[in-house]
This record gives C-alpha cells, structure tokens and sequence, in this order.
C-alpha cells in the first residue's frame, strides 16, 4: 500500500489510497490483524530510480534504511504486540471477577505451571476464618510438603502488613513455602520484606498475566507455519 522511491521518503499506491477512501473510522480488529501480519512477505527496498520519481504527494520520515525491518523481525514485533494486548485484556478481565473465582484462577494457574500431581492435590481454602491462606499445594502424594497460597484480586497496591500477615498466617501453619498473588503490585516495603523473609514468593498482575500467556490459563493461541528454505536440499553434493 505504500512504496519508497527514495530513502527517506514514503508515498501511497493506488492500492494504499483506495484503503484510506474506504476506512474514513477507525480500523476494525480484522483490519489491524490484516495490516500488522498480512504482509509478512513484503520486503521494503528502495526504487532503483527513486531520485527521478519525487512528487508532492511524497512523505518524510524520520525512520533511515537501517530501520527497514526483515519478515521475521516483523513477525516477532506482532507477536510481541499481541502479547501486551492479551495480557492488558487479562489484567481488565482478572479485575472484573469475583475475589472466589479469583483464587480458583490462581489455583488453576499454579497447577498448569506444574505444581501439585493432580488438580486434586491443589485446594482452595479461602473464605472467613481462613487465617490468610486462600489454597494449599501438596508437593507429594502423602501431603508432606506444602506450598500456600494467597491470592487478592486488588486495585489498590499491596503492602507491607499485607504481606507480613500472610507470613504470619504461614507461621501458624508451620510452612516454609508460601505464594502470594495479587492483581496489581507490591510496594518497596513489601517487596524487601519477603526478600528477607526468603520463603515467600510475590507475583503481581503483569507477571500473572505473562504467566498466563504462557500456560495458557484463560487463553487459547494458534500454529502459524512460517516457511524457511532448507538449504541442505539444494546442496548436490550432501545427496
């Protein structure tokens, strides 16, 4: 939609402006998926004879031809992209939930990222009277070792005496090992005050979310074939 008939200067195709005579809003979803990875196969060079095409409708940027990315780097920005989309829509949709199903996420999470044999050996506990434990892990089958869980679905950040109560909850349980999970973030007091506690473990929303992406908790992705040449085929002498 666009060609480059000299460095550092941009201009529509009849292609590209038709586009903007038929998009006067704004772009729908299937229209920014399209231009962000419906190209992937284009790669922008300079025209042989660009100093003799220069017209009015040309435009500058400030971008140099360095900044000419290839395919694969293109692909790996949309993906990046799409990351920090998906994770900011996990993050609203976390923050929409009740504090109950909250802790079942968190449970749900902790159990695809390998902890507990079974779904069954990770429980939620949370409710009144919990003492600030929200679920128990059982490492081994005989329930011997244990990891506790705390999960807060927060819009304010979690602090110091927060923290401090959930390792004195895991004080009371006689527990080394403790999670604590929350929708937003920690202060800098709470941050130290595990680190010198070493047995607690803190996880804020974006880490969550990641966390998410990445064991597919609450997401669902898709194969996308990236063809490469297989050099070795072509080598006469290998065959």
């Amino acid at each position: 939609m666009s060609t480059s008939p000299r460095r550092g200067f941009w201009q529509l195709t009849e292609e590209g402006r038709q586009f903007v005579l038929s998009h006067t809003g704004p772009l729908s979803e299937k229209d920014v998926e399209q231009l962000a990875i419906g190209f992937m196969d284009v790669r922008l060079r300079p025209s042989p004879s660009s100093e003799s095409l220069a017209s009015p409708d040309l435009l500058q940027v400030t971008t140099v031809a360095s900044a000419v990315t290839s395919p694969d780097e293109r692909l790996a920005g949309a993906v990046s992209e799409l990351r920090r989309s998906v994770a900011a829509e996990l993050l609203e949709s976390l923050k929409a939930v009740s504090p109950s199903y909250f802790e079942s996420i968190v449970l749900d999470l902790l159990h695809k990222m390998g902890y507990g044999a079974s779904r069954a050996d990770i429980q939620r506990v949370g409710g009144s009277g919990d003492g600030g434990i929200d679920g128990v892990i059982s490492l081994d089958k005989l329930g011997l070792e244990k990891v506790y869980v705390q999960a807060k679905r927060w819009q304010s950040t979690v602090g110091r005496p927060e923290v401090q109560g959930f390792y004195g909850a895991l004080a009371g349980q006689r527990a080394n090992k403790g999670v604590f999970i929350t929708t937003s973030g920690y202060t800098n007091q709470a941050i130290e005050f595990a680190k010198s506690v070493e047995r607690i473990v803190l996880v804020d929303g974006p880490k969550m979310a990641e966390l998410m992406i990445d064991h597919e908790v609450g997401v669902s992705s898709r194969t996308v074939k990236v063809p490469k040449i297989d050099s070795d085929y072509f080598d006469e002498e290998s065959t």
